[in-house]
């Protein structure tokens, strides 16, 4: 009876230590029952909206077990901490708020902050308004993340609500204005046939620009306000052997392209002062004009806004353009995904707006004109540049 207990004491031992090599993960440790931490993940500074990649592909990522829905820590080495952030696979975050995001398209998670670095402000940080998240912490391309499961789905539900992707097919879509979420803007005092906004008519990486350009054509676009982009990053467009968007190359060619490279964060004034800077440049040459980022969402979204409010557009117009791509892209509007939709224009336009309204004041009643020809005046404008910009679009 001794010999069996034995034996069988050996085998459950062996079982066990089996079990335990199977089941470890490199870099990889259990934290708790339903908590896992992946360590000493290499960085890398992502400039263009400021946020810091953690250099581990977002599939490997997801097979150690974290799920879109997650709130997370990252713990940097050297000691910056966002604690109890959302992983999303968006940008589905107030401004100012902390993610980690597996954003569709990209190799690697990133840690951010949405539109900008309040966060730092509220965790009493010296960073100035404008500075990115990979300042605020102090990293060099040496430093590395911890990131650690500190709660399972605690925002699964907004996660699930804010899900939304769009295809780059042309046969997707029910019109090449549509496909390009290329529309004339006529709300306010905009008179018809003066601005446009779209997607990018020159950055083909969403397989939309070479239809911009061919509508920009149709519409006679004289000038272009490109947001996304420099120079430098023009010239390697152009420099492709496919490059095909002979209309966009005609206007820059010329000079009426005017790039201004916005980052994402518009709470800051350096955002403020490029796009005055822009509305300066662009008031030079005659219209009709184009406004365009990437996707001819998010940055032509709050660019948009400030000018339909500059030009006495009401609260309702507003919203219904912004919302208009919501549903170009991803068939998302008030009948169809009104809980998204929702969801979206809290988060999105009307948090921009208020952010324009800074006294408190109802975004829905307030004279936004009033507030949209400070914003411009504090960034750098004089009344004569504000009116000659309105005159363009008005008259």
């Amino acid at each position: 009876m001794k010999s069996m207990i034995k034996q069988l004491s050996i085998v459950l031992l062996c079982l066990c230590l089996l079990m335990g090599a199977g089941c470890q993960k490199k870099d990889t440790q259990p934290v708790g029952s339903d908590t896992l931490e992946v360590k000493d993940l290499a960085t890398e500074h992502e400039k263009e909206f400021g946020g810091v990649y953690l250099k581990i592909k977002i599939d490997d990522f997801n097979d150690l077990g974290f799920q879109y829905g997650d709130s997370v820590d990252v713990l940097f080495s050297n000691g910056y901490r966002l604690e109890d952030i959302p992983y999303y696979n968006g940008y589905y975050v107030p401004a100012g708020d902390a993610l980690l995001i597996a954003y569709p398209g990209y190799d690697y998670i990133k840690a951010a902050i949405n539109y900008g670095d309040d966060l730092w402000q509220k965790a009493g940080l010296k960073a100035s308004r404008g500075e990115s998240l990979w300042l605020a912490a102090d990293l060099n391309e040496h430093s590395t993340a911890t990131v650690i499961l500190r709660e399972a789905g605690k925002y699964y539900d907004n996660q699930l609500a804010r899900d939304i992707h769009y295809t780059d097919f042309r046969k997707d879509y029910p019109s090449d204005e549509v496909f390009a979420n290329f529309r004339n803007i006529t709300v306010g005092n905009i008179k018809e046939g003066r601005i446009y906004r779209s997607a990018s008519p020159c950055d083909n990486q969403h397989s939309r620009a070479t239809y911009v350009n061919d509508l920009i054509r149709e519409a006679g676009i004289n000038a272009i306000l490109n947001l996304s982009d420099n120079e430098e990053k023009i010239e390697k467009y152009i420099a492709q052997e496919d490059f095909s968007c002979n209309c966009f190359l005609e206007l820059y060619e010329k000079g009426n392209v005017f790039p201004i490279a916005l980052n994402m964060n518009y709470l800051s004034q350096e955002f403020a002062e490029k796009i005055a800077q822009g509305f300066i440049e662009i008031s030079e040459k005659e219209g009709p004009y184009l406004i365009h980022c990437t996707e001819g969402k998010d940055r032509t979204g709050f660019v948009c806004m400030l000018v339909e409010a500059l030009a006495d557009a009401d609260y309702r117009s507003i919203v219904d353009d912004y919302m208009l791509t919501y549903d170009n892209y991803y068939k998302i509007n008030k009948t169809k995904e009104p809980l998204k939709y929702r969801i979206i224009k809290e988060q999105n336009i009307d948090e921009m707006l208020r952010f324009l309204v800074y006294d408190g004041s109802d975004i829905e009643t307030a004279d936004l004109s009033f507030y949209a020809r400070g914003y411009l005046e504090n960034a750098g404008m004089s009344q004569e540049q504000i009116d000659l910009f309105l005159e363009r679009i008005t008259r």
